[in-house]
């Protein structure tokens, strides 16, 4: 039994289609059912149930597949800690980040730590605040950093650090106010998951005419703003590189009552790794 035949049934049984199959893997149409026809010789059993349009799987597919998922997933993890021990590293931890945290001030923190533990292998998966929690809560993450509290119930959540929002549109403009910015230019909404349901309805109270335009990444948005489409309230760290460098400009504020922005520490099983990277991010975290 080779793994690349129960990489491609994975994939075939994903789409029941031997044609999407071929095309997600970059293998020829045959190839795909080379792969399959050796794995249910390898078998005994027929893993699908071929028709003209589809290729459905069988019932001994249904059972067979969620042991060829964990044998894939073993062999991976084999292999990424092989690769590990031979790079020199003794310790592995893996962290799922938020794009929010990850394009601000994650860089900096995790060289220092990475300069600082050189003996432990970080991987970083970036992924929507929204899923860091189900990756930490099953176990494919140790830890998470994300924006939003987490919904699961069987980790452990921690606010880490708590920044201002600001206001901040193009720098060659003078819009050097609120009222002046909220009536001029469209406010950029939907880059932060937490706090643009809130905060939108309170600028509509005191500007109800004001102009939206959702963009739900915030290294997009900024870019926008540079352009001078719009302006928008991010947290601070995410704009402190651009509004030193005169890129964009902090508007000082009014009636709009900005919020603040949260940054969670997710955890499922404490680990020596975990430990050491909670206790570097809170201590390090004070400086911001």
């Amino acid at each position: 039994m080779e793994i690349k035949w129960l990489k491609t049934f994975i994939v075939a049984a994903k789409y029941e289609n031997f044609r999407k199959t071929s095309e997600e893997l970059f293998l020829t149409q045959p190839a795909v059912t080379k792969h399959i026809k050796r794995l249910e010789e390898e078998l005994h059993v027929e893993l699908f149930e071929r028709t003209k349009k589809k290729s459905v799987l069988t019932a001994a597919g249904y059972q067979f597949l969620p042991y060829a998922r964990s044998i894939v997933d073993k062999y991976e993890e084999g292999r990424t800690s092989l690769e590990s021990w031979r790079q020199g590293y003794k310790r592995r931890l893996v962290i799922a980040a938020a794009p929010q945290i990850a394009s601000s001030m994650f860089p900096s923190l995790l060289r220092t730590f990475m300069d600082e533990n050189p003996d432990i292998d970080v991987v970083v998966q970036i992924t929507s605040s929204f899923r860091v929690g189900e990756e930490v809560s099953l176990g494919r993450a140790d830890l998470g950093l994300t924006r939003v509290e987490a919904m699961q119930t069987n980790i452990y959540s921690e606010v880490v650090h708590e920044e201002p929002v600001v206001l901040v549109g193009p720098y060659n403009e003078y819009c050097l106010e609120e009222h002046m910015a909220l009536s001029t230019y469209r406010v950029i909404t939907d880059n932060h998951p937490d706090y643009w349901d809130y905060l939108l309805r309170q600028i509509k109270s005191y500007y109800p005419n004001v102009r939206t335009m959702a963009v739900n990444q915030v290294e997009i948005t900024k870019r926008f703003i540079e352009q001078g489409l719009g302006v928008s309230y991010l947290p601070v760290t995410m704009v402190r590189d651009e509004v030193q460098n005169s890129r964009l400009r902090e508007i000082r504020g009014e009636r709009v009552i900005a919020p603040k922005s949260k940054t969670y520490l997710l955890q499922k099983t404490k680990t020596e790794e975990a430990e050491v990277f909670r206790v570097f991010l809170k201590e390090v975290l004070t400086k911001f």
